[in-house]
Formats: C-alpha cells, structure tokens, sequence
C-alpha cells in the first residue's frame, strides 16, 4: 500500500492512555487509508504493527453502537475471523487491532467463483458466532438517520418519496426472518483482506449486530455489484443447498431495504468535508434500478 501524507504530528495522535495497550511508546509509521467516517493509523507498539482508529465525532448520527462493535470484534478476533483486537477504549474514542499483512478484496479483484466461495463460507463462519444483545432495528435506523438530515435539502422529497416506496418490502423482509444471526453488515470489498497465506479476513465491525442473514448477503451482493449468476452462485455456496424462488425473494427484499440506508448514510452532513453526493446519487439510482426491476418481475408498481 502506498503511505499517505502525514498530516499530524504524532502527539496528536497518540492516545494520552498508550501505556494501558503498549509497554513502550508506540511509533507512527503512517496514516492509512481511512474510510469515510474514522480515522486510522498504522502504528509500530512494541515491536509489531497495530492499527490505531479514531473513532468519527458524528457516531451517534451514523447510530454506531461502539458497545456492540468491541462485543462482535472481540468474538471475530477470538474465532480467527479478522484483526486481533488490543484495546477498546472504554470512552469509545478509539480502538485498536493488530494489523493484517495483505491485500483488500478490493485489491486483488478477485472475480473467480473460488473467491465467491471463501466469501460465503466467511459470511457463515460469522453467522456461527453467538448473537450480540443490539439487533437491527431498521425502520428506528431510518428514524436515527432523518434526524441528521437537512429537511430543506435539494434530495430530501426525492428520499421521502422513495421511503413510501421501500416500506413494503422492509415489511416483507421482516416477515420472512427466521433464525437472527450475529450479522457484520458491511462486507463490502474494502473490509475484506486477503492475508499473504490466502485467508480471507474481515475488518471493521461498527455496523455489526444481531439480524437476519440475508441483509449481510444483501449488503454483500449489492457493494460487491454482483450480476445475477453470481448472485446466484454467492447464495448456492453460502446456503449450501440449491437456491429456490423464496430466498431470491428474500434477498431481493434486503437489497431494496439496504440501498435505501444507503442513500440515507450518503446524506448525512460530515464535519470532516467529504463530498459525499457521487454516493448519495449512485445508491439512489441503485435504488431506483432495483425497484423497478422488482415491480418488472412481479407485474406489480
């Protein structure tokens, strides 16, 4: 990976508790290449890399439950299924993990249905892990989202407008939840890494919590783009049986329901500047495409 500028001088961005994770004082050796709500650094403590992440000042907009995310990276980290995790801080500020020596899934571009099979059989392997306490509650999550929205701005009718539209099959989905399970809910490339033995590992768990393991597949195929042969092929390898008609239903569901998160993710206002629009308008419009795609294939608006 190429190291990015350092914009901060390693006072600033040293926790003041170090010595309560590491023996020695931890060096700085880069910034990472954050995603678009924290902060991350790749740090030298006490000989081996670790990674330091600040966590976003907007967490409780984006409805992180910091509490849940340590709980399920704890036991991924138990399990061998991502990052070693060193240290929560109990104030939720920031957190630390050991650092995975490898390629994201965004990295080596893996199109092969071997990948889509060691994807699956991580998505199962977590879905194996005990459930957490926090469960998705998506039509509260929704709520938690509009609350950080501007009602004045220029997408804001357009989302209301969609939501009549999104409700139905959120209905659905629910109704067709079984068995909840211990879900990540963002496997999407850039969480993914390959390690230099092959295994494929999974960061970032702050969106984690209990639900139905469908809504991570639906995560998965739609930040994945998956076409519908491979959505298929996805679905035979995690399901471990031939797919049926209800659980492209059920998926199809989710993917409505996650697109509309999206684009409410997208239009929440940052403090850190990010111009976050080119998201918004892509997830609308996958939202949009996904819609009709389902009104065309059930005869229904």
């Amino acid at each position: 990976m190429r190291p990015l500028p350092m914009t901060l001088p390693p006072a600033d961005i040293l926790p003041s508790d170090w010595q309560r994770w590491s023996a020695t004082q931890p060096t700085v050796v880069r910034p990472m290449a954050s995603g678009l709500t924290n902060r991350s650094f790749l740090l030298n403590a006490d000989g081996a890399n670790v990674v330091l992440r600040w966590n976003s000042p907007i967490s409780n907009a984006l409805d992180l439950d910091r509490r849940t995310e340590a709980q399920s990276l704890r036991q991924a980290s138990d399990a061998g299924l991502g990052a070693r995790l060193i240290y929560c801080d109990p104030g939720h500020n920031y957190l630390v993990t050991g650092f995975i020596d490898g390629h994201t899934w965004k990295q080596a571009r893996p199109g092969n249905a071997t990948a889509l099979a060691q994807l699956a059989a991580l998505t199962r392997a977590i879905h194996r892990l005990p459930i957490v306490d926090s469960a998705l509650d998506i039509h509260a999550k929704i709520a938690r989202y509009w609350e950080s929205i501007a009602d004045n701005s220029s997408f804001t009718h357009r989302l209301r407008q969609l939501e009549d539209q999104v409700r139905p099959h959120i209905a659905a989905a629910q109704a067709m939840i079984c068995s909840p399970v211990l879900c990540h809910n963002d496997l999407q490339p850039e969480n993914l890494i390959f390690s230099r033995g092959g295994q494929l590992l999974v960061i970032d768990w702050e969106y984690a919590c209990t639900g139905d393991p469908f809504y991570d597949l639906a995560v998965i195929t739609e930040e994945h783009h998956l076409p519908e042969g491979k959505r298929r092929t996805l679905l035979q390898h995690y399901l471990q049986r031939p797919v049926g008609a209800g659980d492209l239903k059920r998926l199809g569901h989710w993917q409505i329901a996650y697109r509309y998160l999206s684009a409410l993710w997208y239009a929440i206002p940052r403090t850190t500047g990010e111009n976050l629009q080119a998201g918004l308008e892509e997830s609308i419009t996958a939202l949009c495409q996904r819609l009709t795609t389902w009104a065309a294939h059930t005869g229904h608006d």
